[in-house]
């Protein structure tokens, strides 16, 4: 089912199925910097959520599923953020730039 995965814009970097559905990060060199290139899918390919980003002009560039039900999100612009896993909303930001 990974495997039949398409992206929205860039390449495919990162992928972490969930209870909720597939985490995909993709690749943030020439994705839209308007849009969320963290997002979760359905195993059918049907978008759940697009993370909530701390800054629009940002994006996520790591990503890790914490044991509570939450993602450890990175951005390019030096945020470290807290993702809701069911929603893609911020729980916390702090700035380390």
């Amino acid at each position: 089912m990974a495997s039949n995965l398409q992206p929205l814009h860039t390449s495919i970097e990162k992928i972490i199925s969930s209870v909720v559905g597939i985490v995909i990060l993709e690749h943030h060199f020439n994705f839209p910097s308007r849009e969320s290139n963290l997002y979760c899918v359905k195993d059918d390919g049907t978008i759940l959520w697009k993370a909530e980003k701390p800054d629009p002009n940002t994006l996520f560039n790591r990503v890790k599923l914490n044991e509570n039900f939450t993602l450890s999100a990175y951005t390019i612009h030096g945020h470290a953020c807290e993702l809701d896993l069911k929603k893609g909303t911020l729980l916390d930001k702090l700035s380390i730039a």
